[in-house]
């Protein structure tokens, strides 16, 4: 029954095709005016307003009981959190660098250096709050599309004289099973499938498709998308912290709090390297006093810029910015990278492998045809409402275009217990006291199902291009139902551009049956093809690759494909299409389902990588320089001070260049540098470099 709308509902006018991309403007806007919130962002700033007040004190020439208050509190805004910091990690018998520059920093003013003191403080100081900037944005990215989740739901509920009501409720307060009632200019509260209406969808805020899509009873609807014409109601098939976008956003969470590999090992230098330079700034006060003239405080100048320019806060910082960066631009793309561990991983893949239905395929087929077995009783409408009643259970592709057909026929979807899946062979399950199966053509053979009737429709429907499954009864085939599916409008062009990166072809992996993979493979230009796999076939296909010297990803997005996922060195789940079990096995999601985000994920990621050795190239070559020119006696302190924090701080804004829209947008092509004839995959990874 059809509730009538209690108020005139809102009339979509022009706007509202636009009202995702102005939403999402908007979100990426406050995101910025958040940083202001950020803690290491406001002491930096107090800091600097310190500084500045004490600098025009000193230079003017205040009263000492003016200017030292300015200093005091320039140096404890900027320096009490990694005084902090410093403290807790020598507690736990470790040396930070950011003991070693406050201490600089107050050693410097106890001497009268305390412009130099308050300058290291500051710039210090920022450099920290740029990595929080990047950290927040990471989490911005993603956190912002639940602000596309309306807070409140309608929910229809029964009344005592029986009629429907409607009962407006927390939008996270709805459970599985509500029936929830979404008018036209409404937002979809919850993930669920349509059970009554027909209506257009807009879901570009999850899929990026502009165009809105026609929902139907059985169709699946998302959080946050909008429904632009008929009433629907939808029944809710996840609560609200599982929904696709909320399960997305607990990822990127994931990935904020981890560390790469680099920053692991550079982490584990540093311990080492700062006490080797606390063991020789003590040397250097100790040996200059015992064997020349200097005085007690030319010699602590000297050791203090010596612990200045010698401490590895660049080197330290040169990591995780360019990383963090690059896995908040893909999650503003909606491309989830889990950690900074994957994006690191992703930088090295050399060679892709794609699942056929569903990741290069749309994963929707449709019936094509149906073929009954000669001299039985049974009608073709039988043989779909049978399978139907099967697959009612599967979460498999195929197995939603046999509901789908049976539903569009107005069939009667009988019940079914004792239900089985095999991956990579079909489904089974008792209905009315019979054992139905829907079976692939090789396992239903294996079955013996081997008549001539059931081999010429299997073959009739595999040379089309398309997939056949047969229908048995108590053993015996009873039907071969064809289903064809169609490649996806950008399945070709990611093919190619993979290719021209990676400097391998992309491999298609599937349990299809060949002709139908072939036919797949030469739309989109793939041609190492191989097809009639078990899922345990395609872990062995994967570690044969690796075998042979690739770093493997694996792109899939059904139960059948998880294994391979696990197996590769990184796996890449098609997250609409995709079950919670590959979504769990996989290292990275693409939320829209766009092949076309594989290539501008991976030249970011090579970007964000080949960033990283820029700094730490930079890092180490300025510590040298600066070292050097200290130990010949010819760096004042301000210059050591201004020389090292600043390039801590250039490197920190270096990482943040990937938040730019432009660090995805570029078109990747390959371009010769210093020329070096060498492929990016050689050892030195700068000769050819993806721009």
């Amino acid at each position: 029954m059809t509730v009538a709308p209690s108020a005139a509902p809102p009339r979509p006018g022009p706007e509202s095709s636009k009202s995702t991309d102005s939403n999402q403007t908007a979100i990426r806007g406050r995101s910025w005016r958040r940083f202001g919130s950020l803690p290491e962002v406001r002491w930096a700033a107090a800091s600097l307003c310190f500084f500045i007040v004490a600098a025009i004190c000193h230079v003017a020439g205040a009263p000492a009981g003016v200017e030292w208050p300015a200093w005091i509190l320039c140096y404890l805004t900027g320096g009490w959190e990694p005084a902090l910091a410093g403290l807790r990690a020598a507690r736990d018998k470790t040396l930070d660098v950011d003991l070693l520059m406050v201490v600089a920093a107050i050693v410097a003013a106890s001497i009268g250096q305390v412009v130099d003191g308050g300058l290291l403080i500051i710039i210090f100081s920022t450099s920290g709050a740029l990595e929080a900037v990047a950290t927040r944005q990471t989490q911005d990215s993603v956190r912002s599309l639940l602000d596309l989740t309306p807070e409140r739901a309608t929910v229809l509920t029964p009344s005592v004289e029986g009629e429907p009501r409607e009962v407006v409720v927390a939008a996270s307060e709805l459970g599985v099973g509500d029936l929830i009632v979404v008018r036209p200019g409404e937002l979809i509260a919850a993930d669920g499938e349509v059970v009554f209406g027909v209506s257009e969808v807009d879901q570009s805020s999850v899929t990026g498709e502009h165009l809105a899509v026609t929902k139907r009873p059985t169709d699946k609807v998302f959080s946050g998308t909008m429904n632009t014409a008929g009433v629907l109601h939808v029944r809710v098939e996840r609560p609200a912290g599982e929904s696709v976008v909320a399960r997305i956003v607990s990822l990127v969470e994931e990935a904020s709090a981890t560390k790469a590999e680099r920053q692991l090992w550079i982490e584990h230098i540093e311990q080492r390297y700062s006490v080797l330079v606390v063991v020789a700034t003590v040397a250097f006060i100790v040996i200059p006093l015992l064997v020349t003239d200097w005085s007690f405080q030319k010699t602590l100048i000297r050791a203090m810029t010596f612990m200045i320019v010698a401490s590895p806060c660049a080197v330290v910082l040169a990591t995780m910015p360019p990383l963090l960066s690059a896995v908040a631009n893909a999650g503003r793309h909606a491309i989830l990278v889990k950690s900074t561990v994957v994006m690191e991983q992703i930088a090295r893949i050399d060679t892709v492998v794609l699942d056929k239905t569903g990741t290069v395929t749309q994963g929707r087929p449709r019936m094509a045809s149906v073929s009954v077995a000669p001299g039985g009783t049974l009608r073709a409408d039988e043989v779909i409402s049978l399978a139907a009643g099967v697959e009612t259970w599967s979460e498999h592709p195929l197995g939603a275009a046999v509901v789908a057909a049976a539903n569009s026929r107005s069939l009667r979807i009988p019940a079914a217990v004792d239900f089985e899946a095999s991956p990579g062979r079909g489904v089974r399950a008792s209905i009315d006291g019979s054992r139905i199966e829907v079976l692939s053509p090789a396992a239903a053979s294996a079955e013996g199902a081997q008549e001539a009737w059931c081999e010429e429709a299997v073959a009739a429907s595999e040379s089309g291009g398309g997939t056949a499954v047969v229908v048995m009864r108590d053993r015996f085939a009873i039907g071969v139902i064809a289903l064809q599916d169609t490649v996806r409008d950008d399945a070709a062009e990611a093919v190619a551009s993979l290719g021209r990166i990676l400097g391998h072809p992309a491999v298609l992996l599937t349990g299809d049956n060949r002709r139908a993979a072939m036919h797949v493979a030469a739309q989109v230009g793939i041609s190492d093809v191989h097809a009639d796999l078990l899922p345990a076939d395609k872990v062995e296909r994967v570690r044969q690759l690796q075998a042979s010297g690739h770093s493997v990803m694996v792109v899939g997005d059904g139960v059948n494909d998880a294994p391979a996922l696990a197996a590769a060195d990184l796996g890449i789940a098609m997250g609409q299409s995709g079950s919670d079990v590959t979504l769990q096995a996989a290292d990275g999601v693409i939320l829209r389902d766009q092949l076309s985000s594989l290539p501008s994920l991976v030249y970011l990621a090579r970007r964000a990588r080949r960033m990283v050795l820029q700094n730490l190239v930079f890092a180490v070559v300025v510590i040298v320089s600066l070292v050097t020119l200290d130990l010949l006696g010819h760096l004042p302190l301000p210059l050591g001070v201004a020389g090292h924090e600043g390039s801590t701080v250039v490197i920190g804004l270096n990482g943040l260049r990937l938040l730019r829209s432009r660090a995805w947008s570029a078109k990747p092509k390959l371009r010769a540098q210093f020329g070096c004839w060498a492929h990016e995959t050689v050892a030195w990874q700068g000769f050819w470099v993806i721009q």
